[in-house]
């Protein structure tokens, strides 16, 4: 039976979740803590949240789920890279792991809600018989992570509660310090890929036997298919990089397109990079579309003013943009806000042969 005002902690071992349980205490919750261990990096912050649950004398769990990581977020990863996508992660891990495991540890542990620290909201609204409940974007927007949670399911967010959603980091940082965490309120920020310490393609070095032999040798090729070097292998650029090519053309170039068939990386101008369209593929909305919407093509980017996805011909549905915007990149999220709140998503999808569904002005 779950108990009233009992919450399950996602606890990483860090400040923002450290917060929430301390927050969540001081607001009469009876809180669990629950860290998970998603890589052989993770058993150091493991023993960290579980020093930090003993202080704050709450229960503390412990779930070592690298195995189904791998197989949920890390091989996903790998293989969309290997087609000539740039994945985001944590799109994958926060429903089907992260959130998913919170739910089924807090029946398991008898808890009516799970909680992150995560700078976001949930607000409900009732919709005929039902209830709808949306992410709202955070307070401060350097962390806001409202992008991150598109794919999160109703029965998901009807039982998270987010402590740092009205609040700004140093605020949090402040906090900590006031109530005697002053060692941990100083410390750094977790890494961007939690499983990734360093650069991603020595990650895929590691992971992926003999890829520089197999896709090594390639060819950079202009927007005319005019071939201009050789380059290190396909899935180690990226749609609209310009650092680190490893090729010198007198002019600043960027990668426009990958070709995972051809094994080549076409190079040109920053205008080349720029489009008003896009493709996107298996999209979900929380209630309909809105009239008025706007998206972010990419973590951090500015929210830009858009038509609601119209279905083409192979099953891709295509959005048009009213601005420019650069670098559209398949494998990342297209995110669809009404003002603050997100009312859906998408992934960016292969955009070959988009011009063929594009409106002739």
């Amino acid at each position: 039976m779950l108990q009233e005002k009992s919450v399950l902690v996602g606890m990483s071992g860090g400040i923002d979740s450290t917060a929430t349980c301390h927050m969540l205490l001081s607001q009469g919750y009876k809180v669990k803590g629950l860290t998970f261990i998603t890589c052989d990096a993770g058993e150091k912050a493991a023993q960290s949240a579980k020093e930090l649950a003993a202080r704050l004398e709450v229960e503390h769990h412990i779930a070592d789920v690298r195995d189904e990581f791998r197989k949920l977020v890390i091989e996903p990863f790998i293989d969309s890279y290997l087609s000539g996508f740039t994945p985001n992660p944590c799109v994958n891990c926060n429903p089907l792991v992260k959130f998913r495991l919170l739910e089924e540890w807090a029946d398991k542990l008898g808890c009516e809600y799970i909680a992150t620290g995560h700078y976001v909201k949930v607000v409900s609204e009732n919709a005929g018989d039902e209830k709808k409940y949306y992410i709202v974007t955070g307070d401060d927007d350097r962390k806001d992570q409202s992008y991150f949670l598109w794919r999160l399911t109703q029965q998901q967010l009807s039982r998270l509660i987010l402590p740092l959603g009205g609040m700004d980091k140093p605020s949090v940082v402040e906090y900590l310090k006031k109530n005697g965490f002053e060692t941990l309120a100083g410390g750094g920020e977790s890494m961007e890929v939690c499983f990734i310490p360093g650069d991603y393609r020595d990650f895929l070095k590691e992971n992926v036997s003999g890829i520089e032999e197999r896709y090594g040798g390639g060819s950079f090729v202009d927007c005319e298919g005019r071939f201009l070097g050789k380059h290190k292998g396909f899935p180690f650029y990226t749609i609209g990089q310009r650092k680190g090519l490893g090729i010198a053309l007198g002019y600043p170039a960027y990668v426009v397109k990958i070709n995972p068939a051809k094994n080549t990386v076409m190079l040109g101008s920053e205008e080349q990079i720029m489009t008003r369209h896009m493709l996107v593929e298996e999209p979900q909305w929380v209630a309909g579309v809105p009239e008025k919407l706007t998206v972010r093509v990419r973590y951090r980017s500015r929210p830009v003013e858009c038509d609601a996805p119209v279905l083409v011909g192979d099953g891709r549905w295509l959005v048009c943009l009213h601005e420019h915007v650069s670098a559209i990149t398949p494998g990342q999220s297209a995110v669809f806000y009404c003002g603050n709140t997100v009312v859906g998503g998408a992934f960016i999808a292969d955009q070959r042969g988009i011009n063929q569904w594009i409106p002739k002005e």
